[in-house]
């Protein structure tokens, strides 16, 4: 496929499910596919980065084989460190220590790379990038696009609390329509048709009692993302849009801990990506 300046990307999250995503961006990097502007959410914003630093297969690392090794998935990280998946281990030692993040790489690259958050105050997308070279302004941004409601903290990034941009826009295509990029690739972590099928509830007060405009957000998140789901497949069927999604039914649920399973997945989405790059 040819890109030009007016074709951008878009990453859904999807928690374990990106692996899927990891897999597609990593054919990417293996046949020099890369794109002037990427919009991305969540677990897509995780693997994004790497795919910005020209790093394949580092997500994959982190995703499968650091999993296996370090089980950092779990109730102990939520009472300990106050978020279900080990914030210490994935926004400190990964980096710096584990899997190191090519910086100057990620610094250099000349692509806008924005990652979708929530505003806690507002209950409203925002979609923030980092180029300047503050290495911890960019993973609080990752760090908050990524932490989910109830299972993890609120992040700070200047000076406004956030939370996992999906709350209210999982799939930001429209976001990259608005930046000028006519035609998107959309990367998807869920099978064609899928729906969810969840209630949505009205939020206690008790639950952000500080945050009501994110409790009204929460309160119809079902809603919204399945009018995001009809209106990619409306647009993927009028041409506008190209998606790469899971063919194969989906056994991989969000916090998944089955590394077959994942490796699976991921397997599933480099080889799409190839054909992707290959047409």
């Amino acid at each position: 496929m040819r890109i030009d300046r007016n074709t951008g990307l878009v990453l859904e999250g999807g928690g374990m499910r990106g692996v899927f995503t990891s897999g597609v961006l990593d054919a990417f990097m293996k046949h020099d596919l890369y794109f002037p502007y990427i919009a991305a959410v969540s677990a897509g914003a995780c693997n994004g980065l790497s795919y910005m630093s020209r790093q394949p297969r580092r997500a994959r690392i982190s995703n499968i084989d650091m999993l296996a090794k370090y089980d950092y998935i779990g109730l102990k990280h939520l009472v300990t460190q106050g978020c279900i998946f080990d914030p210490k281990l994935l926004y400190d030692r990964f980096p710096n220590e584990l899997v190191r993040f090519d910086y100057d790489t990620y610094f250099h690259n000349p692509a806008l790379f924005e990652m979708t958050v929530t505003n806690c105050n507002t209950g409203l997308a925002e979609y923030l990038s980092e180029k300047s070279g503050d290495r911890q302004r960019l993973t609080d941004i990752c760090r908050a696009s990524s932490s989910l409601p109830y299972v993890s903290k609120i992040v700070e990034v200047d000076g406004q609390p956030y939370l996992d941009g999906g709350i209210v826009d999982s799939i930001p295509v429209e976001r990259a329509i608005q930046m000028g990029h006519e035609f998107n690739v959309v990367i998807m972590t869920r099978n064609r048709g899928y729906r969810n099928n969840s209630r949505d509830l009205k939020i206690p007060r008790y639950i952000y009692r500080n945050y009501p405009r994110l409790r009204a957000a929460l309160s119809h998140r079902v809603a919204v993302y399945n009018a995001q789901l009809e209106q990619v497949e409306r647009m993927e069927d009028e041409g506008r849009i190209m998606v790469i999604r899971p063919l194969k039914p989906m056994e991989v649920g969000r916090m998944e801990r089955d590394v077959k399973k994942l490796e699976a997945l991921y397997e599933e989405g480099f080889s799409l990506g190839e054909q992707f790059c290959t047409k």
